[in-house]
């Protein structure tokens, strides 16, 4: 029986070598896919899914209103914040003047009028004299134009050797007599706001 068995076996088996040979058309191999059938969509009740949609219209509102909010803050920077320590000494630090006379007010009050007036009218001289010049400028390249043209072209274009300028003149404040600079480092650590 055994023989039997191992006789038709390797008959099949030189068969289908044979078959394999001839055609490979014959055997397919389809790629794994490990799926599942797809779940069932449980039903729900339209008036669950109104409330939950309401929900999330309401949370993006809230969102909205808290970027609106923050949107008007400005970052903070810090040079311009007062320190902790200064708060703390504000009373120490404030100086009690005496009350001013109403004649130094009265005085003070003429003086400040007395310079806006002034300021003012030295304003007006200088907007004069700069139309005096530049219409003195104009009238000069308008009479160097019906002399030459190509004198005229020559004037109107720039001078590049003016302009790496260098002006030295006094300062607002003088300097300080036998003063050390000191040399330090700067160390630029800028705070990311988001």
């Amino acid at each position: 029986m055994m023989s039997i068995l191992l006789a038709s076996t390797r008959c099949a088996l030189q068969s289908s070598t044979r078959l394999l040979r001839q055609s490979k058309a014959w055997l397919h191999c389809s790629p794994v896919l490990c799926a599942e059938p797809l779940k069932k969509k449980k039903k729900l009740d339209p008036q669950i899914i109104k409330q939950r949609e309401d929900r999330r219209k309401k949370k993006l509102e809230k969102q909205i209103r808290r970027l609106e909010k923050n949107a008007r803050q400005l970052k903070p920077i810090e040079e311009l914040e007062v320190p902790l320590e200064l708060v703390d000494e504000k009373e120490q630090r404030t100086r009690v003047l005496p009350p001013l006379s109403t004649e130094e007010v009265e005085r003070r009050f003429e003086l400040h009028k007395r310079w806006s007036c002034y300021k003012h009218e030295e304003n007006i001289v200088d907007l004069q004299i700069m139309d005096r010049l530049m219409l003195s400028q104009q009238k000069a390249l308008d009479e160097l134009r019906l002399e030459s043209e190509e004198l005229y072209q020559e004037a109107i274009q720039p001078d590049v050797s003016l302009l790496p300028i260098k002006v030295k003149g006094p300062v607002a404040t003088p300097p300080i007599e036998d003063y050390n600079s000191p040399d330090g480092d700067y160390i630029l650590d800028p705070k990311k706001w988001n």
